[in-house]
């Protein structure tokens, strides 16, 4: 897939002003988006246009060696691993103003238009992203034969899923954690993210509110419900399903945020006189780019609600 490259802005006269409303959209769009929450995004350098890339920071892994009573000691330097995320993602959107909805209209348009594109260009990024991990886990971390001591913890497959309800739904985020713990996972900065209905099921179950740290009161727009069993708890409608109706099996998934990188910007933010009407066309694009880093600080799982 190919995009247009904009050679610089054409004359407006109105208040617009390209580069505070791409600010508003990339704002709002992280405030939305689950993966800012779940995903490593400290990125060094500056997103230009699709195809750049940037350097992921990532934690060093420090070598422990046994001691013997008087022996020297081998001090290391630990080496910060960065990895280069290569942006290769792009979405779009065209719109216009009308001259006489602008002169008519007792709003902004451009701010309501600004939440509503980056809410839009969640959902379509979102969906992108969660469905390409899924299919990065770990094997051993997957699956009715999961864990990587164990192999025996069942997370439910395409073909055999989970069948989630409220008396259940505890048990299932507890075997999630288990099945990190196995993996070596670190615990902090752990979460996890399921559909609405097994959200529910959360807040119908005997535990309730009193599991979500005091957050159960208000869901926040990347939809963070709270901490369980170490986990922060995310509900997004955007993760991956088969099937129709009742009989829809949604994919789980768990991890650490070392488990995989993102990174996006808006690049394009312009706006055009249109030829055809009286009106202004305002455009934009937002690229980003995605990579699962550690396997194995990843975990999912498949499920009917």
């Amino acid at each position: 897939m190919s995009y247009p490259v904009t050679s610089g802005r054409p004359n407006y006269s109105g208040n617009f002003i390209p580069e505070i409303w791409s600010g508003k959209l990339i704002q709002n769009f992280y405030d939305a988006t689950v993966l800012s929450a779940i995903a490593n995004t400290d990125y060094e350098g500056e997103i230009r246009r699709m195809g750049d890339t940037v350097n992921i920071r990532t934690t060093p892994e420090i070598t422990i060696r046994d001691y013997v009573k008087g022996q020297t000691l081998t001090v290391e330097n630990p080496d910060k691993p960065k990895i280069q995320l290569t942006i290769d993602k792009g979405e779009y959107f065209a719109c216009i103003e009308d001259d006489v909805d602008k002169v008519q209209a007792d709003i902004n348009l451009m701010d309501t238009w600004s939440k509503d594109a980056s809410e839009r260009m969640k959902i379509k990024i979102d969906q992108r992203v969660l469905a390409a991990i899924v299919t990065d886990v770990a094997a051993t971390n997957e699956g009715a034969n999961a864990g990587r001591i164990s192999a025996d913890i069942d997370l439910g497959t395409d073909g055999s899923a989970i069948s989630i309800d409220k008396t259940n739904i505890l048990d299932y985020l507890v075997d999630m954690g288990t099945v990190l713990d196995e993996a070596n996972c670190p615990e902090g900065n752990r979460w996890i993210v399921i559909p609405a209905k097994a959200a529910g099921y959360i807040k119908k179950s005997d535990l309730r509110d009193a599991s979500l740290s005091g957050d159960g009161t208000s869901i926040l727009r990347n939809g963070r419900l709270g901490m369980i069993d170490r986990f922060t708890v995310y509900m997004s409608h955007n993760l991956p399903y088969t099937g129709t109706g009742g009989s829809k099996k949604f994919s789980v998934i768990a991890g650490h945020k070392m488990g995989f990188t993102f990174a996006s910007q808006m690049t394009e933010m312009e706006t055009i006189r249109s030829e055809t009407t009286f009106g202004n066309i305002v455009r934009g694009l937002q690229v980003y780019g995605y990579q699962t880093v550690k396997p194995e600080a990843l975990a999912t799982g498949v499920i009917t609600l």
